[in-house]
């Protein structure tokens, strides 16, 4: 075999292999998301009936983490079709995370009942910062979005 066809099925060899990867990575998050799913409504199961607030809370601090797995298994998805990353999925993801970390930090304010000066000015900063990113998100999302009149709406994902 020539040097250049050893170099060329050795690069085929590492694609492959590469592709698996994304397949692994991909399905792991798909695992993930089902059992974050699965253990979320259990545990809201078993502890609704004692705190009904906080059960709510924690089941949707589950489930916006199962939709951040979902999203990102949606992108290994499409790479795998595509061959190419685009960045929307990565700004969705920080959005929903921002928001995520917005709702458990107004949760521990509200349900841990703590209004000292100190803890209270602390939760203004982790929510104005938070806020400040979901913002910069979103405006991010927009501008790519109207820049790439090619890029087709989020609806159309089937």
């Amino acid at each position: 075999m020539s040097p250049v066809a050893d170099q060329r099925t050795q690069l085929d060899i590492m694609e492959r292999l590469e592709k698996y990867g994304y397949i692994s990575v991909g399905v792991s998050f798909l695992i993930l998301g089902m059992a974050v799913f699965v253990y979320g409504w259990a545990h809201f199961a078993q502890t609704v009936g004692d705190n009904l607030p906080r059960a709510v809370l924690v089941l949707l601090n589950d489930l916006l983490l199962v939709v951040i797995l979902l999203e990102l298994f949606r992108t290994i998805l499409n790479f795998l079709k595509t061959h190419s990353i685009t960045l929307e999925p990565f700004l969705q993801v920080g959005i929903i995370a921002s928001l995520r970390k917005v709702l458990t930090l107004s949760a521990e304010m509200v349900l841990t009942g703590e209004t000292g000066s100190t803890r209270f000015t602390q939760y203004l900063l982790d929510v104005g910062v938070h806020g400040g990113v979901v913002v910069a998100l979103v405006f991010a999302l927009y501008l790519y979005r109207t820049s790439r009149p090619d890029v087709p709406a989020p609806a159309s994902r089937t």
